[in-house]
């Protein structure tokens, strides 16, 4: 991990989120805490979240471009996010790391990073 970079340059840009992301959600496919607030068809939720990590990783504003100010919590309020699904996104986001290769520290860098906001979703005891 090179501290000087974005973590967006660390995972390698563009193909690195991409490639990061296209792992992530078969997993969260077969998650069941998860699947069930996703719909058939995931790839406007893939594209959408490339969009997101792009911005929140430090990369280009991809998803302020296209639908303005992330407003996050607000665009989940209306799944039921509690703690489990927190911790099961985030279990998720691991194996994906893992899957496409991402070594420490920078895998541990970016599960804390993702730590916050996955908290910070949950809406329901």
């Amino acid at each position: 991990m090179n501290p000087n970079l974005s973590i967006y340059d660390n995972l390698g840009g563009e193909s690195g989120v991409r490639a990061l992301v296209e792992a992530f959600y078969p997993i969260v496919q077969q998650n069941e805490k998860l699947a069930p607030l996703f719909p058939e068809n995931i790839q406007p939720v893939i594209d959408k979240q490339y969009m997101f990590l792009s911005q929140f990783f430090g990369g280009p504003a991809l998803f302020s471009e296209a639908f303005g100010h992330p407003m996050m919590r607000a665009r989940h309020m209306h799944f039921e996010v509690t703690v489990e699904r927190a911790e099961a996104w985030l279990a998720c986001m691991d194996l994906a790391l893992t899957q496409v290769g991402v070594e420490e520290p920078l895998h541990s860098f970016v599960l804390q990073r993702l730590s916050g906001p996955a908290h910070h979703f949950v809406n329901t005891p």
